[in-house]
């Protein structure tokens, strides 16, 4: 591949810091490998002088193989690395530390559970809760912020730093580290250290790092001090894509390094070798509404116009029935499965997009785990219920449900593993106001039992009033209200096929099935993922589904920072595609009225 001027320019630069803006598909890998080549052949640079970061391990182990081949194979020490490596490393000369020091998953699992236990935590979801707030403990690492002054999206503050002290106790009392404490450390460790920070400043005087977009603030803060001696730090990264805000990245970062290297020269790979000219000049019209950016022009290489759908659907039934007949009409021309990818904001979306594709059996694979919607803990109170107005007698299924809504029912007057109600009652016989509630449940379970499935579960949202017991426990948990409802109106909607629950309780064991099934399959498939999964990558057919409001952009983001991060992750979507792009949005979903999203009209100004 010939290089262009502005991948000539970042190529042969020599001495100092410099800012390589790279947007989609502009070959910036290449002008990465090609650099490194540049240094050692042309400025002849030790190859052990340089360091390469990366955010990946598969990202660092390609840009290695890629190197080595354009090499020819000479075995030259130029050293790969994720920071996590990199900075482990550093902290295994410095402090000893092994492999068998890093906290494993299923470690910092098992001690939360057992910490939430023990603090008597409520949650609905074990998995959920858990994963949540380890990751909300990692965004207080990687931002460099003290646990006072964060405030927790999944329980109250002071609960939250509980947590938090108690799980750095368990590290420190065992002697472990975890990912987010090889940044910690390391840059304490420099800080601290400067005889440490001049050797591995002496040690790697050439730093080029890709994906900058991606750094968090301790990441970057460490990378500052290694390279503030010479000051040949490279950066590659494209601001635009920058939709780690979560993680603690942020395209600030990257806009205020002129601020720490005043003297860092800029070049715009701004060459798109990936999309056709229509997807480049669209998504660029949706881009450049974004105020916190490096203004940058970006144009196609193609002179194909390439082809964009925009597309309006009544239901969610009936844009997901139309991607299901489109890939297979694709198929049926000889185009790969692989060149096809579906997009979603969120993995809770493709659910009924799923159950299309098995009807029409089309293999398909996730980039992310996709919960099933009939393992949600929601879905669970829902079937205990009808089991129950069924004939279960099991303790399990009252002990779920029997204060859901309230009832104010104690454990205690279920001592045995079976439930009679006239025993039950009888426990209560000394209050009225309780055996009216029973005799009220009972009333209810025999109406359920005679209804469909799609009517049992309206009964048991408004009937039983089971919306109240959502409401109650969204506020006293802090779980999205709005989000519970989304999930009850999805079974409400999965269940209006079925007239009879034995066929309704078929179909969730045949999507569980199926579900494993197609995960395992390693035959070609359609590419299920949200926009977080597929950067980087790149597809000849991308469909966007759900473009409305509340969810692209998704009706968490209030703030400007947030919609500018929710843009660029559309743009990041949009920019996947290499030959046909589809744009879809629905007049209701779930049952519900939702407006097309304002990045279509952003786009196609309507």
């Amino acid at each position: 591949m010939e290089m262009n001027q502005a991948q000539k320019e970042a190529v042969m630069h020599n001495e100092g810091p410099m800012m390589v803006l790279a947007g989609p598909g502009s070959g910036k890998t290449f002008t990465i490998i090609q650099r490194i080549r540049y240094l050692i052949n042309h400025y002849y640079v030790n190859p052990g002088d340089i360091l390469v970061i990366t955010f990946t391990k598969a990202a660092a182990n390609e840009m290695k193989e890629r190197f080595l081949r354009l090499m020819q194979g000479r075995k030259l020490p130029v050293t790969f690395g994720t920071f996590h490596a990199v900075y482990f490393m550093i902290l295994k000369y410095a402090y000893g530390y092994k492999g068998s020091d890093i906290i494993k998953e299923d470690q910092k699992f098992q001690f939360m559970k057992q910490l939430a236990a023990k603090m008597r935590l409520d949650y609905e979801d074990e998995n959920e809760f858990i994963s949540s707030v380890l990751a909300e403990i990692s965004m207080v690492k990687n931002s460099d912020i003290q646990v006072e002054h964060y405030y927790s999206t999944n329980c109250a503050e002071h609960i939250f730093r509980k947590v938090f002290e108690a799980y750095q106790k368990f590290l420190t009392s065992n002697h472990l580290i975890d990912f987010d404490d090889m940044l910690v450390f390391c840059k304490e460790l420099f800080e601290q250290r400067k005889d440490i920070l001049a050797g591995w400043q002496k040690r790697f005087p050439y730093i080029l790092i890709d994906e900058f977009q991606d750094i968090n603030q301790v990441q970057y803060d460490v990378i500052k001090m290694l390279a503030d001696k010479t000051r040949n730090l490279f950066i590659v990264g494209d601001d635009d894509q920058s939709i780690y805000r979560f993680r603690g990245a942020k395209p600030e970062i990257m806009m205020h390094v002129e601020q720490d290297f005043p003297d860092i020269k800029k070049v715009t790979l701004n060459m798109n070798y990936r999309c056709p000219r229509e997807v480049v000049s669209l998504s660029q019209k949706l881009i450049q509404v974004n105020s916190v950016r490096f203004p940058k022009e970006i144009t196609a290489a193609a002179q194909e116009a390439g082809m964009i759908r925009n597309l309006s659907f009544g239901y969610q039934k009936d844009q997901d029935q139309y991607l299901a007949e489109e890939m297979r009409k694709l198929h049926k021309k000889g185009i790969s499965y692989e060149e096809m990818v579906v997009l979603f904001r969120t993995n809770m979306q493709p659910r009924l997009l799923m159950e299309y594709l098995m009807r029409y059996n089309i293999p398909f694979r996730t980039r992310e785990r996709i919960p099933n919607i009939y393992d949600h803990w929601i879905a669970k109170d829902l079937l205990c219920y009808i089991n129950i107005a069924l004939g279960s007698r099991q303790r399990k299924d009252f002990l779920q449900i029997m204060n859901r809504p309230k009832r104010y029912l104690s454990r205690e007057s279920l001592p045995e593993e079976t439930v009679a109600f006239d025993v039950w009652e009888d426990y209560y016989k000394e209050a009225d106001w309780m055996v009216q509630r029973l005799e009220k449940l009972q009333m209810d379970l025999k109406v359920i039992e005679g209804m469909k499935p799609y009517s049992a579960v309206n009964y048991i949202r408004k009937g039983i009033d089971y919306e109240s017991y959502l409401q109650e426990i969204s506020q006293v948990r802090k779980i999205d209200y709005e989000e519970l409802l989304e999930v009850l109106d999805e079974l409400q909607l999965g269940a209006k096929n079925f007239t009879i629950y034995e066929a309704w309780f078929l179909h969730m064991e045949d999507v569980r099935r199926e579900l494993n099934q197609q995960q395992k399959e390693q035959t070609e498939a359609v590419t299920l993922s949200t926009f977080h999964g597929v950067k980087g990558l790149e597809y000849d057919y991308v469909f966007i589904t759900d473009i409305n409001e509340g969810i692209i952009p998704y009706r968490k983001s209030v703030m400007d920072a947030d919609i500018e991060e929710e843009r660029r992750l559309f743009y990041v979507g949009m920019t996947r595609a290499k030959k046909e792009l589809t744009l879809c949005r629905c007049g209701q979903i779930n049952n519900r009225e939702t407006a097309p999203s304002r990045f279509l009209e952003e786009i196609f100004g309507v």
